[in-house]
């Protein structure tokens, strides 16, 4: 039987703070004993938020590393470990395993574009080489690829593998899912604007962009919905819902950081390819964080 994970409501992918070029530890740890004060309920460092590209394998795996030690078991940790080299991905996620972390996350493998069998065998692989859940990460946009249902039905017959962070925006799909895996199958929405239709569709939480700075609102949302008070949660979902909008007119993570930096949270410092964002995106960011009570 496969691994089980109860990851259930609003985990944040975090993002990397740098300064002078360099990763900025300070600042990364201050963010996560912030998040986890302000009731994030799982931390995901090292993802595309943190800018995994253009991070070296030593920072990438010191960002893990950090991530787990503030934490100090408040909070589960799912570490990035995603690479479309497969060889890298067990790499990164043996180390994330001997960090201490409470899963990994594992993207398909983007770029070389594999077919549904290398993807399964891919997953296969890292399956194989480790011994704690795998939450896959399925996102056409970015990787260019889409597991399909029939692929995860066979992964999810393997001892690790334990999820999926969705990033389709596909409602369908989280039933499709339900309906092929079960209920034990963790669920996880990678899409802020459509949570209330992934959680409705039977969900059990979101891998968050928008929680890196609204993550009190976002934890209240799940807890809401948790509790059945639909409600509340459509009303903390209608003051999101411009973050949620917002933070993407841009790539991500560049909108963000910038409305990160608005909270003097870090600096807006990105790395090569990624810019700042124009001044019409920081209009737009800075009004949906009014809207959202964020800032004056």
């Amino acid at each position: 039987m496969a691994a089980k994970t109860k990851f259930r409501g609003s985990f944040t992918a975090l993002v990397t703070p740098f300064k002078n070029g360099s990763l900025d530890e300070a600042a990364f740890r201050s963010l996560v004993n912030w998040q986890i004060s302000e009731g994030t309920n799982g931390l995901v460092p090292v993802g595309t938020t943190g800018e995994s590209p253009t991070l070296s394998h030593d920072e990438h795996k010191k960002v893990v590393e950090w991530c787990i030690a503030e934490a100090k078991g408040r909070v589960p940790v799912i570490a990035g470990a995603g690479s479309n080299s497969t060889k890298e991905a067990i790499e990164l996620a043996q180390h994330a395993e001997k960090a201490g972390a409470d899963a990994v996350l594992v993207v398909t493998p983007y770029y070389n574009k594999p077919t549904q069998e290398g993807m399964y065998q891919h997953f296969k692989a890292i399956n194989d080489a480790i011994g704690i859940p795998i939450i896959i990460y399925n996102i056409p946009p970015r990787s260019v690829i889409d597991m399909s249902v029939d692929t995860m039905k066979r992964l999810w017959e393997l001892k690790n593998i334990a999820g999926v962070k969705d990033a389709t925006a596909s409602m369908v799909r989280v039933s499709q899912q339900r309906a092929a895996m079960g209920e034990d199958f963790n669920q996880l929405s990678g899409e802020d604007a459509t949570i209330i239709g992934y959680m409705a569709h039977g969900g059990h939480g979101c891998i968050s962009v928008t929680s890196n700075v609204a993550p009190r609102l976002c934890s209240e949302f799940q807890a809401a919905w948790a509790k059945g008070d639909h409600a509340t949660a459509l009303k903390i979902h209608d003051k999101l819902m411009p973050l949620h909008n917002n933070l993407f007119i841009e790539s991500n993570p560049a909108p963000i950081k910038y409305a990160m930096s608005l909270l003097g949270k870090l600096d807006e410092t990105l790395r090569l390819p990624m810019v700042p964002v124009t001044e019409p995106t920081r209009v737009a960011v800075r009004s949906a964080m009014v809207h959202a009570g964020l800032i004056n």
